[in-house]
């Protein structure tokens, strides 16, 4: 059911005021326990609703999206707001300008409620490497949210959010969405403009929806999608119809990895649950191949190689001389040494660390050029894998949500858990989160730009799994 479309009908027919909504909502992300806000953008959405009501009481059309209460991870930049990426030294930044995405949701008539926590940077995959407290997980308070996008997942699980906008460097949307039984989707690579969000790693950054229905991620899908001159990786992309996505008889081959499967590190009942749900796909008539794949580890390692490399030149800026929470010191080099090791976080500071480790003389060749021709490898083997079929289905995750404080102590564990995901990335596949199918969901793949076919082929799963 999509709550976009039920929200527009009411605000129509008057049954709610757009105010009465917004404020609700509001109510609900002062009160909420689950540490998912980090600045609630209050005087700007009750201004907004009150556009929004006038409108409609002057008979005025409204759009799909307009009056519609929305979240945003706060790695966007929103004018004139506080964009913190939850980090000590962006703690009292404020942003100069709109991100594109988000603005095109404002132009829509979408109405920002929060920004929502997450791990310092992105650098994370439970949200709690955060200076606003651990993201609470939706089901259960003492599991972790996911990360990065916890805060958004979680909002949206709760319904403090009707949406919310994740970002997804390695499976920090899809992840969390697993892990609060919400759709999440990472589009294809260069769809929606990065421009306004915090970089991490530039090659695998994706903007994308977090959502309670298909037809809600399609819908804001949609509007954010399209060519931006200030992002040269993005491409013009056709306009998903409801129509088209409901019509699902091209999908006839379905492949998932056996080494995702057979695998010591994956749950038992996450791995049963996978396999029941591939015999129903069976069932159905559609053809389930097993394919081949690089090693869960080998596909961890060469993104944490790229990602580590690409944070460490992009968080480069970040010294306390143009951005951020300057610390002095006795001298120039000394003052950027205090700031940066005083306000960025362990997680963060082991990223950069890494990063410059693999980037610097006599390692690039030895690992970071390794790490290069492996992706290539990775991008080679998903294109022969889609000449045999139609989607890949995989768990989102190996493992349930860890309890809060358990990945902390073991940041190995936590870059593992994101052993499903990060190939997609690496691929710059378009890929969607489902909440069925195992306890943390199952994720959706196709090839590249054909985001449609993920989300026909959620539409196929949702009443059958």
């Amino acid at each position: 059911m999509s709550q976009i479309k039920k929200i527009h009908t009411q605000l129509i027919n008057k049954e709610i005021s757009c105010t009465d909504l917004v404020q609700e909502k509001l109510n609900l992300l002062k009160e909420n326990t689950h540490n998912t806000v980090n600045l609630l953008l209050e005087t700007l959405a009750l201004e907004l609703a009150a556009k929004v009501d006038a409108k409609i009481a002057n008979g005025e059309q409204i759009g799909l999206l307009e009056g519609i209460p929305f979240g945003i991870k706060d790695v966007y930049m929103v004018q004139g707001t506080y964009t913190t990426a939850s980090s000590e030294l962006l703690k009292n930044y404020k942003s100069s300008y709109t991100a594109t995405a988000i603005q095109k949701l404002l132009d829509a008539g979408a109405i920002p409620l929060v920004k929502e926590n997450c791990d310092s940077f992105g650098h994370g995959s439970s949200s709690e490497n955060t200076i606003f407290g651990a993201v609470k997980n939706a089901i259960n308070p003492e599991l972790v949210g996911g990360g990065s996008s916890g805060g958004s997942a979680v909002n949206v699980a709760k319904d403090y959010t009707v949406f919310s906008i994740g970002g997804d460097t390695g499976g920090s949307i899809r992840q969390p969405a697993g892990y609060n039984n919400v759709y999440g989707l990472k589009p294809t690579y260069g769809r929606i403009s990065r421009f306004g969000l915090m970089a991490y790693a530039s090659s695998t950054d994706c903007v994308g929806p977090i959502a309670k229905s298909i037809e809600d991620i399609r819908i804001v899908l949609n509007v954010m999608s399209g060519k931006d001159v200030k992002d040269q990786t993005t491409y013009p992309s056709e306009t998903i119809s409801s129509e088209v996505i409901l019509n699902t008889d091209d999908i006839k081959t379905v492949g998932y990895f056996k080494n995702f499967i057979e695998n010591d590190a994956i749950d038992a009942q996450v791995k049963s649950d996978f396999l029941a749900s591939l015999e129903k796909i069976k069932a159905k008539g559609i053809q389930v191949t097993a394919l081949d794949f690089f090693e869960s580890d080998t596909l961890v390692s060469t993104y944490y190689t790229l990602a580590m490399a690409e944070t460490a030149s992009n968080l480069s800026r970040l010294d306390g001389t143009n951005y951020g929470n300057r610390i002095e010191g006795d001298n120039l080099k000394d003052t950027y040494s205090i700031t940066r090791s005083q306000n960025f976080s362990e997680e963060t500071k082991r990223r950069i660390v890494g990063g410059n480790q693999v980037l610097s003389q006599g390692f690039s060749d030895e690992i970071y050029l390794k790490g290069l021709n492996l992706r290539d490898q990775i991008a080679a083997n998903f294109e022969k894998d889609f000449n045999e079929v139609d989607i890949i289905l995989s768990p989102v995750t190996p493992n349930t949500p860890p309890k809060i404080g358990d990945s902390l102590k073991d940041p190995l564990a936590m870059y593992l858990s994101d052993a499903y995901t990060v190939g997609f990335s690496l691929g710059q596949l378009p890929t969607l989160t489902i909440p069925k199918g195992t306890t943390t969901g199952l994720q959706i793949t196709a090839a590249k730009t054909h985001d449609e076919l993920v989300l026909k082929f959620a539409n196929f799963l949702k009443d059958m799994i």
